[in-house]
């Protein structure tokens, strides 16, 4: 199966499954049984083997997974084996702390440009980077090679600058903005609306109560 085709919650799967490897090589632990590794992670070991199942054999009845192999084959699937350039737009509280946020400037991952409107924010410093004019959108991931947009805007500011990373091109966007936006055939959405998950939790408080 290809990488495109793996349903979402199939892949939030194997990122788990990534952190739970590398947690293990960072142990020393060379080999592991998808049943230690469920046990140890709380995972399902029927759903491990029947995910991995989908990308080859990797692991070896009687003795278990490769720790190193496996990480690295799922860092390949996962598209983690190559650098991923990112842009930010919004230079407000969440875009800056994206921008400052290690797990996004380590490992595949790295921002190199933050962009805002507001002529107050623009040549601010945040961390290395330089908040930039819009104007300079396309030019910049042009030159930077950027796969990657982070929308931080307002609702009613996001459609409009989605479609300007579309235009820069720029291929993925991870939207922070309160509001579900249309996507352009190859330029894949998600979602990340913090209120939503702070409602399901509010939820659990009130039945658990």
């Amino acid at each position: 199966m290809a990488s495109g085709d793996t349903p979402p919650l199939a892949l939030n799967r194997l990122s788990v499954y990534l952190r739970a490897l590398r947690a293990l090589q960072r142990e020393g632990i060379e080999r592991i049984s998808s049943q230690r590794l469920a046990s140890r992670f709380g995972l399902s070991a029927p759903q491990i083997r029947k995910d991995l199942a989908q990308y080859g054999e990797f692991g070896i009845r009687g003795i278990g997974y490769d720790v190193v192999s496996l990480r690295r084959r799922l860092e390949h699937v996962l598209g983690l084996d190559r650098r991923h350039a990112a842009v930010i737009v919004g230079a407000g509280n969440i875009g800056t702390a994206l921008a400052r946020f290690p797990g996004l400037n380590t490992g595949a991952f790295h921002i190199v440009a933050v962009f805002d409107i507001d002529p107050k924010r623009i040549g601010a410093r945040i961390g290395d980077l330089t908040v930039r004019d819009p104007l300079e959108l396309a030019e910049v991931v042009e030159s930077t090679g950027a796969d990657m947009g982070i929308l931080a805007v307002p609702a009613e500011a996001a459609a409009e600058n989605y479609f300007a990373l579309v235009g820069a091109g720029v291929r993925a966007v991870l939207n922070f903005a309160p509001v579900r936006l249309e996507e352009v055939d190859g330029v894949r959405v998600k979602d990340v609306d913090l209120t939503i998950f702070l409602e399901e939790l509010a939820h659990h408080l009130v039945s658990s109560s």
